[in-house]
């Protein structure tokens, strides 16, 4: 079955650092750009120039330092945004200019403050002038998911018509489900790209938490770009996580059959690298890169894991750059899992002694919530370990 390659755009320096409590500095961005650069994606949003001095020093430094990949920065319709952008993306190898406005009536009444027709010469112009300054120019439809379809179309034909090469289709509330997402990608697919060398993106919020799930859902019906951010940072509940995209693509070659440049050896390496700049790591359960991805406790999976890590382990934790799966002990733990840790220890028991120590290591683990290797050490026979014994 042939494969459709599908673009990961990475948001985490963009997006990502607009999550409370992300802000990364300078130095910071271009360590997190690195890991990036080599983690293979295809195109990195180092920021908003026009948003401070700062960000727009970020995107410049970036766009310095990365060399095989795409620097994408972002701007609003406005010339003044998008020539900052221009001037931050100067030194790019490989450059993007990201513009945007919002389509859906509630931003446009509340927020903008302007009429569709503003708004459809807002796109013109702002297209027309990015593509001046590179040959790659991105628009985006801010509140996609909540805009009239027909205008949204409309707005999109003109970006296109303008030079466009990229139109993101954002969720930008998290509001949409998978289903009508593969909808709303299928008919802009169908009734402004049509034929033209034009990519169909998508930019999803976790804000119900399906922003991988549509994410996916969008690729099945015809997107070729996602945008994520490593660990899933981002805006309120955040963005679709790429590591949780890649992997699923990776799994689920069977159903899903699409390939992308990333080094998945590289996912875990990059979420520790986040989680240190930032100061917070993800929660334990966090798929693929979560503490607890690839632990055990549990006595009847501990069995499964330690015959075949398939019975219960779908990728293997060395496949995003885990060093092995965790059997964790605990009162949920099995015999199979405590013989193999006291084998690893170098401590090797008769099956008399195995049931007594675990009779005590059960009662230990019933008033303790993490029992270590010097708990099960004293719970077991004086022995010489037997790789100090040979």
């Amino acid at each position: 079955m042939s494969q459709k390659k599908i673009s990961i755009f990475d948001t985490t320096l963009r997006d990502g650092e607009q999550s409370p409590g992300c802000s990364m500095y300078l130095e910071e961005k271009i360590s997190m750009a690195r890991q990036l650069e080599l983690l293979g994606v295809d195109v990195i949003e180092a920021g908003f120039p026009f948003a401070s001095e700062g960000d727009f020093q970020s995107v410049a430094a970036v766009a310095r330092e990365c060399r095989s990949t795409t620097i994408a920065a972002l701007c609003r319709t406005v010339p003044s945004d998008i020539y900052r952008a221009a001037e931050a993306l100067k030194d790019a190898k490989k450059a993007r200019i990201h513009t945007f406005v919002a389509t859906s009536d509630i931003h446009l009444q509340y927020k903008l403050k302007k009429t569709r027709d503003e708004v459809l010469e807002m796109t013109a112009n702002a297209v027309r002038i990015a593509r001046g300054c590179v040959d790659d120019v991105e628009f985006s439809a801010e509140d996609a998911t909540r805009s009239d379809v027909d205008f949204l179309c409309q707005v999109f034909e003109v970006a296109v018509n303008e030079g466009a090469t990229v139109l993101n289709v954002p969720d930008t509330v998290g509001y949409t489900l998978p289903g009508e997402f593969a909808a709303l990608v299928t008919t802009v697919k169908e009734r402004v790209v049509r034929d033209r060398n034009v990519t169909i993106s998508v930019h999803c919020h976790n804000d119900l938490g399906l922003a991988v799930a549509n994410s996916l859902a969008a690729v099945e019906a015809g997107a070729t770009q996602v945008e994520c951010t490593v660990n899933g940072v981002g805006e309120r509940a955040g963005n679709a996580s790429l590591e949780e995209l890649v992997m699923a693509i990776a799994v689920r070659g069977d159903k899903m059959p699409y390939s992308n440049n990333i080094d998945t050896t590289q996912l875990y390496p990059a979420s520790q690298l986040l989680s240190s700049i930032v100061g917070f790591g993800v929660q334990p359960n966090k798929a693929i890169v979560g503490r607890n991805a690839f632990a055990h406790e549990a006595g009847i999976h501990q069995h499964g894991v330690l015959s075949n890590p398939l019975c219960y382990e779908i990728m293997t934790p060395e496949s995003v750059g885990v060093p092995k799966n965790n059997i964790v002990l605990g009162k949920h733990s099995g015999r199979h899992a405590l013989i193999a840790r006291y084998q690893e220890l170098g401590l090797i028991f008769e099956d008399n002694e195995i049931a007594e120590i675990y009779t005590r290591f059960i009662a230990l683990a019933d008033r303790k919530k993490n029992v270590y290797d010097q708990d099960l050490l004293a719970l077991a026979p004086a022995r010489i370990p037997v790789a100090i014994a040979a």
